[in-house]
């Protein structure tokens, strides 16, 4: 398993001051990999926020899974994410309102995460949005992406995964 820390760029995270989450634009892009491998199933992959001191859970962005397996099936492989299921995975109820979506296929994924009612309530902190990704027959591979919040500048984030992520990046406007 892999672990990578963002680089960022400009500032040295994205920075504070709007308490307006309606105002900030957040974008979140993933790129998922398409893997030269025998028989290839697309990963699932979590997203969320974490209190970059404690690590302590602060909120679901997105989880990607199976859907359409008979019996909610899918939800079982969701522990292969295990960072996540560790976090705050396994108390979920699922799927979780406004954040679980279907497995994506290869290529550029972007959420727009400005107006969000996790940030509109978000205390004031450094965060960081973590990025796991697990495949039926693979690996798996989290990253990580600086966050102060409130925004008061524009900055972006990035990192790059080696095998089930590619590039992750977050770009910010307040």
């Amino acid at each position: 398993m892999l672990i990578r820390t963002a680089v960022s760029l400009g500032a040295a995270a994205v920075a504070a001051a709007s308490p307006s989450a309606q105002a900030a634009e957040l974008a979140l892009k993933i790129d998922i990999p398409r893997l030269n491998v025998a028989e290839y199933h697309v990963p699932y992959v979590a997203m969320w926020l974490q209190r970059a001191g404690d690590q302590g859970f602060a909120g679901h962005l997105g989880v990607w899974y199976d859907l359409k397996k008979k019996d909610n099936g899918g939800a079982k492989w969701l522990r292969d994410l295990r960072q996540w299921w560790r976090q705050a995975g396994r108390e979920a109820q699922l799927p979780i309102d406004g954040v679980t979506g279907a497995t994506r296929a290869p290529g550029e994924h972007v959420l727009q995460l400005g107006g969000s009612r996790l940030l509109s309530s978000l205390p004031a902190g450094d965060y960081e949005i973590v990025v796991e990704a697990a495949r039926e027959g693979g690996g798996r591979e989290v990253l990580r992406l600086p966050l102060q919040w409130p925004l008061k500048s524009a900055a972006m984030a990035k990192a790059q995964g080696e095998h089930e992520l590619g590039a992750v990046s977050l770009q910010a406007k307040p």
